[in-house]
């Protein structure tokens, strides 16, 4: 337990100093919200979304910027440079066992992902007056098993990406293609059932996370017929499990 607290002070430090990964893993979101905020078309109330602003609407999608940026991007290229430096190798003759440093990245990305979060509902709801979450408990779940199948998708690419390069080419393909059906590029109100409901089975699960937000927003966003909430959840738990598990067999140190 010693070894990984120290592990995760260092791990801590490292994170602190990456002002790239600070600046558009925990700040950005938040900065992309006040943003479009600013634009006054977006915060206007429309009687075809029940009286929402645009703005409103939108909210989780921008969460998700960060949660993605940390999962896909961040963690496996960390992990990839470690490996092809062999820190990870040299680490497994001494008592502070590599598997430390894994636990070390997980519990420190985790954290910038809560502090990332908790940035944006407030200053969201202290700027821009979206209300924050209606249902906390069901929105907490969504973030943590929606991260979690995040951090499973990202593992498969640490786990098989020989240097950070290619780690980070294949987290930049998995950020456009997640964001993509996240709604970042096209509002998901606009898109055809047919990516929306193909959105709904992508991590982090978008909808369910919208849904614990605002329900209206979740009715506007959903398709006809679209999964409920628990369903949507389960599908994320089990793509975090299936992933994980298929990163762990892949896994290599060196």
């Amino acid at each position: 337990m010693r070894a990984l607290l120290k592990m995760v002070k260092i791990e801590t430090k490292l994170f602190l100093r990456d002002a790239a990964t600070v600046g558009f893993g925990v700040l950005f979101p938040t900065g992309l919200l006040l943003g479009l905020g600013a634009i006054p078309a977006l915060r206007e109330s429309s009687p075809e979304t029940g009286g929402l602003r645009s703005i409103d609407i939108w909210a989780p999608t921008a969460l998700v910027f960060g949660m993605v940026m940390i999962a896909v991007q961040h963690i496996p290229a960390v992990i990839a440079t470690y490996r092809e430096r062999g820190i990870l190798r040299r680490l497994s003759t001494t008592p502070a066992h590599p598997r430390n440093i894994l636990l070390a990245q997980m519990i420190v990305a985790f954290a910038s992902v809560v502090v990332s979060a908790a940035l944006m509902i407030f200053l969201a709801w202290a700027v821009l007056d979206i209300a924050p979450p209606e249902r906390p408990l069901e929105f907490v779940v969504a973030c943590i098993v929606g991260y979690a199948a995040l951090l499973g998708l990202g593992m498969i690419s640490a786990a098989v990406a020989r240097t950070g390069s290619a780690a980070n080419q294949v987290g930049t393909f998995l950020f456009v293609a997640l964001m993509f059906f996240g709604g970042a590029f096209l509002p998901r109100v606009t898109m055809p059932d047919v990516l929306r409901e193909v959105g709904e089975f992508i991590p982090p699960g978008l909808q369910a996370l919208t849904a614990a937000w605002s329900a209206e927003a979740g009715e506007i966003t959903a398709t006809a017929g679209g999964q409920s909430f628990w369903l949507q959840i389960a599908i994320m738990a089990g793509i975090a499990v299936t992933t994980s598990a298929l990163a762990a067999k892949l896994f290599r140190w060196e």
